[in-house]
């Protein structure tokens, strides 16, 4: 007996290569014969008995394997705004291409096997145009972009597959160029799996894991599948983020052999939280990081460490950080914003969760966090960019608030500040940065004629 509860029929031999995969899937939930590159699928089959079960047992996750996908059905327990669809050149979707990429899909299920560029985008116009606000004018340059990048998701997946011609002379003009396409319609149907009636969905909350379990140990199975997913879906959990029981299970010592026999990277627990150590490139996008914003984010972490536990300066003002479920609530309420009411068919009944009731908490209360204020991150930007002038380019120096903005959101992202009106609030997070001395890059000098 190995005494492990994973991986149990995997050699250790094969265990780095059965941990790849289970990396390679959960950060690819779609797998296809190019998506996200032409070995991955026969990766993830070469595992897929032991992928299937373990998944399931883990994290509740379901692994489906039809034709060339590999398609993990997750449980989501949160609305996550961080992991938006992003086209080829690196812009998130907005509302408008969602829309236009569902209509796609919707039109890639009654298809046949090949379809034109312009047969897509008229029939995607035809359905666009009963939406009230939608609409698709491929004469408009806003609205060709928009679906352009639509289609362009779906090529990079392996759900359509160029044939002839080109898409990017109709982007530029629809009356000067064509493209044709083979239509994968394995990968289509398995991008379209919905697991309720959407017409019966009055918000997305009902599509999170509500599940109820029926005994003792059913719920203690549910709760230590919710806290794996929880440390392998986030950069960063804070006890203070989840229910009791989760929490109780990231204390737990199985729960950091478990995700490392799973996936070969080691959880680092804190007295605030658990974070899992990213070795391997195993999230798309890392923190400290390469590039501009992600090096000031790392010198105003170390700047806020250093003011937080400053014992010559003023003292740092503590506050109440915001209750997580309340925020939940906003992103849930803007993204319902867009529901089709004309064609809901309600059934009754609400999954609300009542509001967390506010702490009385005083100055020293430890659920309170050092609030950072706008003026002094500005500041800090201002010094960070005088101090290491040449690795910074011109636009940055241009547009310094601009710069601490995006600075920010990604601390914002990776659970290292909660942006609350006028500042931040530092979370624990941060305190790993104390003390760091970080070296900046320089950027190239081009080379001199003479």
């Amino acid at each position: 007996m190995s005494g492990h509860r994973f991986a149990t029929e995997v050699s250790d031999l094969e265990l780095a290569d059965f941990q790849r995969a289970v990396r390679l899937i959960l950060r690819h939930p779609l797998i296809t014969t190019s998506w996200p590159d032409d070995r991955a699928l026969l990766r993830v089959r070469r595992f897929a008995s032991a992928l299937r079960q373990d998944l399931a047992e883990a994290f509740g996750y379901r692994l489906e394997l039809h034709g060339s996908t590999a398609r993990l059905v997750r449980t989501k327990d949160l609305v996550d705004a961080n992991q938006p669809a992003l086209s080829r050149t690196g812009r998130a979707f907005d509302r408008q291409r969602y829309a236009y990429l569902a209509l796609c899909l919707a039109v890639l299920g009654r298809a046949g096997v090949q379809i034109t560029l312009s047969e897509l985008a008229e029939s995607v116009a035809s359905d666009a145009n009963r939406i009230t606000g939608l609409g698709l004018d491929p004469d408009r340059g806003a609205d060709r972009r928009a679906f352009v990048d639509a289609v362009g998701w779906l090529e990079e997946r392996g759900a359509l597959r160029m044939a002839d011609g080109s898409s990017a002379a109709w982007a530029s003009d629809p009356g000067a160029g064509e493209a044709l396409y083979d239509v994968a319609r394995d990968v289509v149907f398995a991008l379209f799996r919905p697991s309720r009636v959407l017409q019966h969905v009055e918000s997305v909350a009902a599509l999170l894991d509500r599940s109820t379990a029926s005994s003792g140990n059913a719920a203690r199975r549910a709760a230590a599948q919710a806290a794996r997913r929880a440390v392998v879906e986030r950069p960063v959990v804070y006890f203070t983020d989840v229910e009791e029981p989760v929490a109780n299970h990231l204390r737990g010592s199985a729960l950091a052999s478990d995700l490392q026999r799973l996936t070969g990277l080691r959880v680092e627990r804190r007295a605030e939280g658990v974070v899992l150590v990213d070795t391997t490139t195993f999230s798309s996008e890392r923190f400290p990081g390469t590039g501009s914003v992600a090096q000031v984010g790392v010198l105003l972490a170390v700047e806020m460490a250093d003011r937080v536990v400053d014992p010559d300066g003023r003292r740092v003002r503590r506050l109440t950080p915001p209750d997580p479920r309340e925020g939940q609530r906003t992103l849930i309420a803007e993204i319902d914003a867009g529901l089709p009411t004309a064609t809901l068919v309600p059934l009754g009944g609400t999954d609300d969760e009542p509001p967390r009731e506010e702490g009385e908490g005083g100055e020293d209360d430890p659920a309170r966090l050092p609030f950072i204020t706008d003026s002094f991150l500005r500041t800090a930007v201002g010094d960070i960019l005088q101090r290491y002038a040449t690795a910074f380019g011109a636009q940055w120096h241009a547009d310094p608030d601009r710069l601490r903005v995006e600075a920010v959101a990604l601390l914002e992202r990776f659970g290292a500040v909660t942006g609350v009106p006028g500042g931040v609030l530092v979370r624990p997070l941060v305190g790993r940065y104390r003390n760091t001395v970080a070296a900046v890059k320089k950027r190239a000098t081009p080379a001199t004629l003479f």
